[in-house]
């Protein structure tokens, strides 16, 4: 089997789009629960202290795994038939099989957009360890992305494991002889400090200037993150095209939908999408925008 997939790159990219589908359909679960769960965590704390008030988040046990999928509707639980990536969402037309509501199209997209992205990233550097990280990677940014999109919120419990995989991996560099992602330590080390450093000096400037907030300290632990992955050479290309992005996106919707500018938005996406492009295209990407370093 290992060596039809490595001969056959449609057959590897195949199997690489049917298991991150089946991940994306658990990156769902990831994306709604965790920060009910880190809720939960902060009232149990701040509980100690002071009463707080109550709230709508679930009660009893409730982490990833149970309890298990509802409606969230009439909550009903779902069946294993019904819960077959993308395929059981057009089967069931798109609404709960007992109450008939309609469920967000998001689940089967984040699923769909999953596998997609690990697809590209596979065929992008053929059957191998460069794969095998790249889709890693992408397995951790959709959540990020989705969560800080959400909750203007990047967990620790992602990025820290991110962080130090990125820094565990750079240990095979010697092994592997790859030029891409396989990285020195000494680089994937100087990627780390280098990335929570940059943007921790732009928001104590923005911060010292204005006497306001201009992101979270979870993008100093994701642009650390991603330094840890591709090394320091290429932060500047992330934050260069995140910022750019992002900027003009923020103007675009004031401009044309009438967003308030006072209203946050999250940097982590940019910043996410930015060092995923970076991953498979680093150098392209230097030359497109003509950076020195």
């Amino acid at each position: 089997m290992t060596e039809l997939i490595s001969a056959s790159p449609a057959v590897f990219i195949a199997v690489v789009f049917a298991f991150a589908l089946i991940i994306g359909s658990f990156l769902n679960v990831v994306i709604y629960r965790l920060p009910i769960m880190m809720e939960r965590e902060w009232r149990e704390q701040c509980a100690e202290v002071e009463e707080m008030p109550k709230s709508d988040i679930p009660e009893g046990r409730f982490n990833l795994v149970l309890p298990a999928s509802r409606c969230p509707s009439c909550g009903k639980p779902i069946k294993a038939w019904q819960n077959i990536p993308v395929l059981s969402y057009i089967l069931i037309g798109g609404r709960c099989a007992e109450c008939k509501k309609s469920i967000s199209v998001r689940y089967p997209l984040v699923e769909a957009v999953t596998a997609i992205l690990a697809a590209l990233v596979a065929w992008r550097f053929g059957f191998g360890w460069e794969a095998f990280m790249g889709v890693t990677l992408t397995l951790f940014l959709v959540p990020i992305t989705m969560i800080d999109f959400d909750h203007c919120l990047i967990p620790d419990s992602i990025v820290y494991p991110l962080l130090w995989i990125g820094l565990g991996m750079s240990l095979c560099h010697p092994l592997a002889g790859a030029e891409t992602l396989f990285i020195t330590p000494r680089d994937a080390i100087i990627g780390a400090i280098a990335g929570y450093l940059v943007l921790w000096s732009v928001y104590w400037l923005f911060k010292l200037v204005t006497g306001k907030e201009g992101m979270g300290h979870g993008d100093f632990k994701l642009l650390a993150a991603l330094g840890a992955w591709l090394g320091y050479q290429y932060l500047f290309t992330i934050v260069i095209m995140s910022a750019v992005v992002g900027a003009a996106l923020g103007i675009a919707l004031i401009v044309f939908r009438g967003r308030d500018h006072q209203i946050p938005m999250p940097f982590g996406p940019f910043l996410a999408a930015a060092g995923w492009a970076t991953m498979l295209y680093g150098d392209e990407l230097k030359t497109l925008l003509h950076l020195p370093f």
